[in-house]
């Protein structure tokens, strides 16, 4: 009897266990991040989000003039797996983005205005139980998803026989070990003074221009590279419903030096006082839980992406918005549509 008596306390003690461990899980789960503090715990962390935002415009007859007929198609997806496991840290996170413009004056041939595949595994291990220091390693790899015109190509008849980029062509792969600060899921800052950073391209592209393409030389398919990286990321929810997300990359590489060609003559000034620069920046509002607002800005400076105005057919230099802003690269996207959250 008494045998009988105790298998129903049994059972209830390890319902009750069960209950209070999937409790914490849940609880873990639904914050998704810790906003001031790294606990010491072991569990999953995953999110994700998708959207997907488009827009659509017809003229007739139009006073103020315009095009004929257009829309654009946006979609960006965002996602972050995370183990924990007591002072181990092992973070792996998706960033895509892939938008096309159609015009009727194009005969609706579609025009990028997003493309982007960055992908980054982090690993690090806490350097003290209570402290927010890491020892940590970092694998990046960026590319894109398809070809690439440059906007001055866009005149020609024949322009899609011309293009600058394509998928893998570049990818730039990062490997960089160093100390990590990092304040929960919300704020990452990351050094190393050492890192490597590979390029990878079609020799098509190096061999258009005597300098060669996106720092590769001439001819060649590959370069790598030495230098210093430091990178800080941060999240945040600004308000209800309004949220940011930053990154800031920066890279200086050693090696870097003047290229010349056969002759001796300088083609392409480079030292490693010419710091690569990579800054992003999304701004997101929901609102009737699947809709939401998204403003993002990308700068990016890179001396191996000079800056060549268009010229007319006398040699002239054609003018243009924001050319001001020589060298630096600026990509600006406001999109409003569909969200989803995993």
């Amino acid at each position: 009897m008494k045998k009988l008596l105790l298998l129903p306390a049994l059972l209830l003690g390890i319902s009750s266990t069960v209950s209070a461990q999937l409790q914490e899980t849940e609880t873990i789960y639904s914050s998704q991040k810790y906003d001031d503090q790294n606990k010491d715990t072991v569990a999953w962390l995953k999110q994700a989000t998708f959207n997907l935002a488009g827009s659509q415009g017809m003229m007739h007859n139009w006073s103020a003039g315009g095009e004929l007929s257009s829309f654009a198609v946006n979609g960006l997806f965002n996602g972050n797996v995370t183990r924990l496991y007591h002072r181990h840290v092992w973070s792996n996170t998706l960033d895509l983005a892939y938008g096309n413009i159609y015009q009727y004056s194009d005969n609706f041939q579609p025009r990028k205005n997003a493309d982007k595949i960055d992908l980054t595994s982090k690993y690090g291990y806490r350097m003290s139980t209570s402290g927010n220091w890491y020892v940590t390693a970092i694998l990046n790899a960026r590319t894109q998803f398809s070809k690439g015109y440059s906007n001055v190509d866009y005149a020609v008849p024949n322009w899609r026989e011309f293009s600058t980029s394509r998928f893998l062509s570049p990818l730039y792969v990062l490997l960089s070990p160093g100390i990590e600060y990092r304040r929960g899921e919300e704020l990452s800052v990351f050094f190393s003074p050492v890192a490597a950073r590979a390029t990878f391209v079609d020799k098509y592209y190096t061999s258009q221009n005597p300098e060669g393409a996106f720092g590769v030389l001439n001819g060649k398919s590959a370069r790598v590279e030495l230098g210093a990286y430091f990178s800080a990321r941060y999240v945040k929810d600004l308000a209800k419903n309004l949220s940011y997300r930053g990154r800031l990359d920066l890279y200086t590489n050693y090696l870097a030096k003047d290229i010349k060609d056969e002759t001796g003559t300088v083609i392409k000034k480079d030292s490693p006082a010419n710091i690569d620069v990579l800054f992003d920046n999304v701004f997101s509002y929901k609102f009737f839980k699947y809709f939401s607002a998204n403003l993002e800005l990308t700068a990016m400076y890179d001396n191996d992406y000079p800056y060549n105005p268009p010229v007319d057919a006398n040699g002239n230099k054609i003018s243009r918005p924001m050319d001001f802003l020589g060298w630096w690269q600026i990509n600006q996207r406001f999109s409003l549509g569909f969200i989803y959250n995993f």
